[in-house]
């Protein structure tokens, strides 16, 4: 009966154990694991929008060396033909 006893208080421990500090614990680690999976694909949202309004931005400022070059290369025709 002595042994039962022990088995039984035992058992009792680590039921309370389970309920009052493993599961809140498990728990938290799940509820945390969650957000930094959003918190993943927020950042992955956001690398992606960066990425392309980078591009959008380089093709831009080629656009304007480009059309800076074009106007450079009229005013020296002018100015050419104005010297001659």
């Amino acid at each position: 009966m002595e042994g039962m006893m022990m088995d039984n208080e035992t058992f009792r421990i680590l039921n309370s154990v389970m309920q009052w500090i493993i599961m809140p614990v498990a728990a938290f680690v799940w509820v945390i694991y969650r957000q930094q999976q959003q918190h993943e694909t927020a950042i992955a949202v956001l690398q992606a929008e960066t990425a392309t309004a980078r591009l959008a931005h380089d093709r831009e400022i080629k656009e304007i060396r480009e059309t800076s070059r074009a106007i450079m290369a009229k005013l020296d025709s002018i100015e050419q033909a104005l010297r001659k």
